[in-house]
């Protein structure tokens, strides 16, 4: 099925992408908003870096009990709700105009980010309960595409409307985009199947222990906390496009730089499209596509870490996110299909914190590397490529095992 066709086709769908366009779409929007105002007001870089790390780390701090109320409530009122918080969180930006008052800035971004650690494992969860089985592909692939699409266009609208209309504005804008997100998860109707679930009460270390009994889910919600190690080459795009490739007095950074994120965006999409391709394939295909992805990665991070020019090392940044948004799509798509519906939010808000936060420490380490070691960013580079290779090897072979004993028994 096409991405046109299931939005056409499936209403309660497209509701819930809707919700998710606008919803990301305000995301981007804040974050550029918020690091203008940060900047104007302080002019230190350090507190950007800081609120960087504080739009990450709370996801991982929240995402197990999120994960537990998740599988206990409605998913559709919890959205809803985390929705309405981060509408009136993100507008109240507006009362921090001093930099006396950057603190409260930080208590409102930590907050809002605290309502998306409930939010987005609400929404993976929700899924199975609103496309068919065969659909899961299609709607987590388009789901990929739509993060590249609002990742440019969010922070290039935001940066827009931030210039020509002052940044409160984009902080009114960015509440009203979380307010059209709730209308529009208000008229969705699903059939939850969770809440029909009897037996005991929902806790989070029951979502531990079905990981324990569970080993090969724990593989699979390994996949996307693995790719997060690639958060350290995002902050060295910005490297290579100030430093690597400025060969000349005309290149400025914000040119490189801004060629390598299209070029990430670009990428996602790429692989989203891909990720539609292999749709019809059964679960045990879709997982020997892994090993797949992660090398095929790694050779676009290894080209990348020694491209001559931009041009090369844009097209190395493309081919690289083509295949890791395949990993990403494969990974949501996997749980899906293998997890129980009653304890899929919390295995959800597990992999989220997870992400988030090896993302995070990927980022940091990344930075202490250039700045305190003074290690090049060409070899930052190779190392990030190389180390994609490992996770390719290991399931690699533990597919070649899995297959092996398929045909002894």
């Amino acid at each position: 099925m096409t991405f046109t066709a299931l939005l056409l086709h499936n209403p309660r769908f497209r509701r819930l992408w809707i919700a998710q366009v606008v919803s990301q779409l305000g995301d981007w929007f804040n974050a550029v908003a918020v690091y203008a105002l940060l900047l104007d007001l302080t002019g230190s870089a350090s507190l950007v870096a800081a609120m960087m790390v504080v739009q990450l780390l709370p996801l991982a701090a929240v995402g197990p009990l999120a994960g537990a109320v998740v599988d206990r409530m409605s998913r559709r009122a919890l959205m809803i709700a985390a929705d309405l918080a981060r509408a009136v969180l993100f507008a109240s930006l507006i009362f921090v105009n001093t930099a006396d008052h950057i603190w409260l800035a930080f208590v409102l971004v930590s907050l809002g980010v605290v309502a998306t650690a409930f939010f987005e494992p609400a929404r993976s969860a929700m899924l199975p309960d609103v496309v068919p089985r065969d659909h899961l592909i299609t709607a987590n692939a388009l789901s990929a595409a739509t993060w590249a699409v609002m990742l440019a266009l969010g922070a290039s609208v935001g940066g827009a409307i931030t210039v020509l209309v002052g940044r409160d504005a984009a902080f009114i804008l960015n509440g009203l985009s979380f307010l059209a997100s709730a209308l529009a998860l208000w008229g969705l109707r699903v059939h939850e199947t969770h809440q029909h679930r009897t037996g005991p009460a929902v806790r989070v270390r029951d979502g531990l222990a079905y990981l324990r009994s569970h080993p090969a889910t724990m593989a699979l919600l390994s996949i996307k906390g693995v790719w997060a190690v690639a958060g350290g080459m995002m902050l060295l795009l910005t490297v290579f496009g100030q430093r690597v490739f400025a060969t000349s007095p005309g290149d400025t950074a914000a040119r490189g730089i801004g060629v390598l994120f299209a070029a990430r965006g670009v990428g996602a999409v790429g692989g989203a499209l891909l990720a539609r391709s292999v749709q019809r394939l059964p679960a045990s295909r879709l997982r020997r596509l892994v090993p797949w992805a992660y090398g095929l990665a790694a050779a676009g991070y290894l080209a990348l870490a020694h491209a001559p020019s931009l041009l090369v090392g844009a097209l190395a940044v493309v081919w690289a996110h083509v295949f890791g948004t395949l990993l990403w799509v494969l990974s949501t798509v996997l749980l899906q299909l293998v997890v129980d519906h009653d304890v899929r939010g919390r295995i959800f808000a597990l992999e989220l914190a997870l992400h988030t936060f090896m993302s995070a420490a990927a980022i940091l380490l990344t930075g202490y590397g250039l700045d305190q070691l003074h290690v090049p960013p060409r070899t930052l580079a190779t190392g990030l490529g190389a180390f994609f290779l490992l996770p390719a090897l290991v399931w690699a072979f533990a597919d070649r095992g899995s297959r092996i004993a398929d045909r002894l028994h």
